[in-house]
């Protein structure tokens, strides 16, 4: 039997989607008993919320004041004297998982395999490389007494809920740090959907020209109820903040739509959309790599274009 640990990510009122994708990938690892570990100040409806999906058989609240903001430097120490006796710790690539994973494999003496899209055995598992155009796999030695690994959540879609997991209560004997503190953070506030869990996206490039070009992107976005996204292109050219950049070096989405507006297509930027269900390009080059991967195609101006399918949507 594999006893698997599956790090809950979460806003303190929430759990992030990324958790359920990460059950889902726990389900499939053979004879998985799963776990979720839950790190907050108060966890009773974050608990709740992680035992009604459907494969979790328990739920471990961890509660300590330092919890109130998700510092991987203090959490790290609780999780890892929480894992005694699990065979695997499951957290999602996300910005969350990717800063707060390594920390805990180090401090468990653990290998981390990262980026884990499919389960072949308690021990084996395939990961993407070279931006998605190999896909590598990868066995651990028997001599790892515990496996710690990221989740490539596009690769999943969210567990299902309907379960009746057992919560309890765990006060882990762990040291918790005194040389990270929280400061404070900075984010940009947007009332459109996030990035890396809308349904629907829309992404500009180069081709937009300004941060003022994005506008029509922006509008066509509220019109469909879509998150608004970016190129590396768009953002290195200072049109939108980095949070937008979607690709290898930005975010992993598999949005239901995704629609490419005045972007090229380049293998870093397809590394970031391949488990998009559509993918619909808009782009005047007819001979756009984008055009290689989309579902539909339009060929023409993108500010001509734009404007006439936010008509048909009024």
């Amino acid at each position: 039997m594999a006893r698997v640990l599956v790090v809950a990510e979460h806003d303190g009122k929430t759990l992030n989607p990324s958790t359920a994708k990460c059950v889902a990938c726990a389900r499939t690892i053979p004879g998985a008993e799963i776990t979720v570990a839950v790190c907050a100040v108060d966890a009773a409806r974050l608990a709740s919320e992680a035992g009604g999906l459907q494969g979790v058989q328990r739920v471990l609240t961890l509660e300590d004041p330092a919890n109130a903001h998700p510092l991987a430097a203090v959490l790290a120490p609780q999780l890892a004297a929480a894992a005694a006796g699990y065979s695997h710790v499951l957290g999602p690539s996300t910005t969350f998982g990717k800063d707060l994973m390594p920390r805990l494999a180090a401090l468990l003496d653990a290998p981390q395999v990262s980026d884990v899209m499919g389960v072949e055995s308690t021990r084996r598992f395939r990961r993407p490389i070279y931006a998605g155009n190999v896909i590598l796999t990868v066995e651990v030695e028997e001599s790892a007494p515990i496996i710690v690994a990221t989740v490539r959540t596009a690769s999943y879609a969210p567990a299902p809920t309907g379960g009746a997991a057992t919560i309890e209560s765990a006060k882990p004997a762990a040291k918790l740090p005194t040389h990270t503190t929280f400061v404070g953070v900075s984010q940009a506030k947007s009332d459109r959907p996030d990035l890396q869990t809308a349904r629907r996206v829309i992404s500009g490039g180069r081709a937009l020209g300004s941060a003022e070009g994005f506008k029509v992107l922006y509008r066509l976005a509220d019109k469909l109820g879509a998150a608004v996204g970016a190129s590396r292109a768009a953002v290195d050219a200072g049109y939108v903040p980095n949070e937008m950049q979607v690709g290898q070096t930005g975010k992993i989405i598999a949005p239901e739509l995704y629609v490419a507006v005045g972007i090229s297509g380049a293998i870093q930027h397809l590394t970031g959309i391949k488990d998009a269900r559509t993918i619909v390009a808009i782009n005047k080059d007819p001979e756009a790599p984008i055009f290689e991967v989309a579902d539909i195609g339009l060929v023409g101006d993108l500010f001509e274009i734009v404007p006439e399918l936010e008509k048909l949507l009024s």
